[in-house]
Order: C-alpha cells, then sequence, then structure tokens
C-alpha cells in the first residue's frame, strides 16, 4: 500500500527523537554515542575519548558512565557511582516536598449582630485554624438594611483581628465584596532559635571600691608630770 505525505502535516517521531528524561539518563552500555566528551568523577576534564576507552576508564575507577548532556556535540559523559547519585537525588526531592507546604484558606461567616456565644465559638474555630497554619477568610454576610450600616461589620473585623493578634496577621485588609464584607488572616510564622545560640551572659560585676585611705598617724601625747606625793 502506498502512503502520501500530507502537506503539512508532522512526520512520527522516529527511534530516538524522543526527548531524554532526566530522570532516566543513559548510563554505561545504554550511551550510543560513538565518542564522548569525558569528565572524571572529581570534575576534571579529561576531554574527548571513544565511548569504550570512557567505559574502561570507569570500570577501572568501579564505577558508571553516565551521560549528563546527550544534546551536545559530542555529548558529556561523567564518571560517578550512579546508585549513589540517584540516592541522593531522591532524598533531596523527598526534602524539597517535605518543605513545600500547602497552604489552605478556611472560611468563618459572621452576622453583623452575631450573638456573643455565636462570636466567641467562631472566634475559637479561627484561632484554631491559625495554629494549625491554616489561612482563614473572615465574612460578614449583610442582609437587607444591614448594608446601610458597614461599620457593624467593620467592627467585629477589627475586634477579631486584635483578640487573634499572637497567633494570625491580617494579611488582606477588610473590604466589602457585594453584599459581604471580607477579611483574610494569614498565620503568624514562628521563629525557630538558631543552633548553637546561648544566653546572653550576664555583665561583669562592678569593681569593688578602692580601699579607704590609711587613716592618719595619731598626734603625738604630750606626757604630764607626776604630781608630788604628800
Amino acid at each position: 500500500m502506498r502512503r502520501f505525505r500530507v502537506p503539512g502535516a508532522r512526520p512520527a517521531n522516529r527511534k530516538g527523537d524522543a526527548p531524554i528524561s532526566t530522570t532516566d539518563a543513559r548510563i554505561n552500555e545504554r550511551i550510543r554515542a560513538r565518542e564522548v566528551r569525558l569528565v572524571g568523577a572529581d570534575g576534571e576534564q579529561i576531554g574527548v575519548k571513544p565511548l569504550p576507552e570512557a567505559l574502561h576508564i570507569a570500570r577501572e575507577h568501579d564505577l558508571d558512565l553516565v551521560e549528563v548532556a546527550p544534546n551536545a556535540n559530542p555529548p558529556v559523559c561523567k564518571i560517578m557511582d550512579f546508585g549513589k547519585f540517584k540516592y541522593e537525588q531522591d532524598v533531596r526531592r523527598k526534602e524539597s516536598r517535605r518543605k513545600t507546604s500547602n497552604v489552605v484558606i478556611k472560611e468563618m461567616k459572621f452576622r453583623p449582630k452575631i450573638d456573643e456565644h455565636d462570636y466567641t465559638t467562631k472566634t475559637k474555630h479561627v484561632e484554631r485554624f491559625l495554629n494549625e497554619g491554616s489561612k482563614v477568610k473572615i465574612t460578614i454576610m449583610f442582609r437587607g438594611r444591614e448594608m446601610a450600616h458597614p461599620e457593624l461589620g467593620k467592627r467585629i473585623l477589627d475586634r477579631i483581628a486584635e483578640q487573634v493578634k499572637d497567633v494570625g496577621n491580617v494579611e488582606a485588609a477588610p473590604r466589602v465584596d457585594g453584599r459581604n464584607m471580607l477579611m483574610v488572616l494569614a498565620p503568624v510564622k514562628k521563629q525557630e532559635p538558631k543552633p548553637g545560640s546561648s544566653k546572653p551572659r550576664s555583665p561583669a560585676p562592678a569593681p569593688s571600691e578602692a580601699p579607704a585611705a590609711a587613716a592618719a598617724p595619731l598626734p603625738p601625747v604630750e606626757s604630764v608630770p607626776a604630781s608630788p606625793t604628800s
């Protein structure tokens, strides 16, 4: 069966045309190039070598030959312990994922004429969300004629911000959005003590006062002649 090429059509990828995944690098006998630019295990540039010679050098060091830049001409290969390299990459990737935290935004709704019991209960939930590391969007819902008194909602938002200031900061100031008034609180970042930090030293005691001056010598005592006996 004859095949016709359609103008403008993109030809199918041939074997080897697909980009190489960085997580599936070619090593040792899987490298296809005839010659490679060889980099030693310590980072030194060895130069362009035929692939069999580069493999021989890697085996002499009991290491792997890894293609680190397949698109270069010739490809760049480095001598390394590929198993150890992959393990270190996995550890760094897991550590990066662990440090990357997904910030969750919780929402708590209030009414301008909320009673004190409901206000206390909802404010405690806001504090709990902030302590858990979540952001909190506070929504004041207005109905009917309540829209004529936005100061009531602003008063509640200011009260909440003041009450939770130890665990949360105002990230987005109060603003009106349709029939609602919104404010966003973000958790306070706790500062961890730096390793090796020590308590400040107490100030050195003040030097004692200089010794008192030596006492002045007493004046000489005059002798009194004894009275004659009778």
